[in-house]
């Protein structure tokens, strides 16, 4: 066969030759990006977020239509929207206070995470210190413990120090399961660093602290936001921990609203309002952070 000068086959056109030379990724974005294509991503994502609609227009009828037909009965009798559910919502001091234990417990046991996490990755990837892949390598093997293995060891250990049936207790289990794999992709991330502006900024006279928080953590920010993202979600949603754990006296909202429904089977009315609002607050956050965190995933794919 011949070739040309470059050594593209002189029978291959040049529109064949620019896409023999192009990443497999453009060229699969490029064949996925049709007008098909996004109806069926949009097709997706509606009936991915059919339920969140469903609770919110449930969350808006009274009771006895809720008992006698379906939520999307909404769209052909728009009268039956009322915003009574959540008037008895607020009034409900258990769940409304509940919402605020959740915060308590979820922001505390995020910033933690993400602060504790930041330093040991940073000290995994770029410091030297005795036996430094050693001990990253039992941090890695703590990601495949189970919660369930923890639960009566620490129960015993709570009860002992009186942390048991405290808001600090559950910080602490929550903190304590959520490093290591903030420690596993952190390290990681900051790794990929180049260590020429590593060594530029030391050159400068900036020791470890300073390196890690004007050079370090503003190239990790993606990563960061990640793990932030990843946490709340887990902390805000969990139950299993929150049900052993916690206050029994003020619950984390997934509780109280269990509590609810074996208590009082048939309170639909504070029910709907009180699970949207509990299933809204992820959603927000997961939003507003969506930049970032499409950012910190395509980071470490391109890694």
């Amino acid at each position: 066969m011949t070739t040309v000068e470059g050594g593209v086959p002189a029978g291959r056109s040049g529109a064949g030759a620019v896409r023999a030379r192009r990443p497999l990724a453009a060229r699969i974005a490029a064949r996925t990006g049709g007008g098909a294509v996004r109806v069926f991503l949009v097709l997706v994502a509606l009936f991915w977020l059919m339920p969140s609609v469903g609770l919110l227009l449930s969350s808006l009828r009274s009771p006895q239509h809720i008992a006698e037909s379906g939520w999307w009965q909404v769209f052909s009798e728009p009268a039956q929207i009322t915003w009574d559910n959540y008037g008895r919502l607020l009034s409900n001091e258990k769940v409304m206070g509940s919402l605020l234990t959740t915060a308590a417990i979820t922001v505390p046991a995020t910033v933690l995470v993400v602060v504790i996490g930041s330093l040991a990755g940073y000290a995994f990837a770029w410091m030297d210190f005795p036996g430094r892949d050693g001990w990253f390598l039992a941090v890695v093997g703590l990601l495949v413990v189970p919660v369930q293995v923890a639960l009566i060891p620490v129960a015993k250990l709570f009860g002992a120090v009186g942390l048991f049936e405290t808001t600090a207790g559950v910080i602490l289990f929550h903190t304590a399961f959520g490093l290591p794999f903030a420690v596993f992709l952190l390290r990681n991330f900051f790794a990929e660093i180049p260590r020429e502006l590593l060594e530029a900024a030391r050159l400068d006279g900036a020791g470890e602290l300073r390196l890690f928080t004007r050079v370090v953590l503003p190239l990790g920010g993606p990563a960061i936001a990640s793990l932030a993202i990843f946490q709340f979600l887990w902390v805000w949603n969990d139950m299993l921990i929150a049900l052993i754990f916690a206050d029994s006296g003020s619950p984390p909202v997934t509780v109280a609203l269990q509590q609810e429904v074996r208590q009082f089977g048939n309170n639909i009315d504070v029910l709907a309002p009180g699970a949207f609002l509990s299933m809204v607050v992820p959603l927000i956050v997961f939003f507003a952070f969506q930049r970032q965190f499409v950012s910190g995933v395509m980071a470490g794919a391109v890694k």
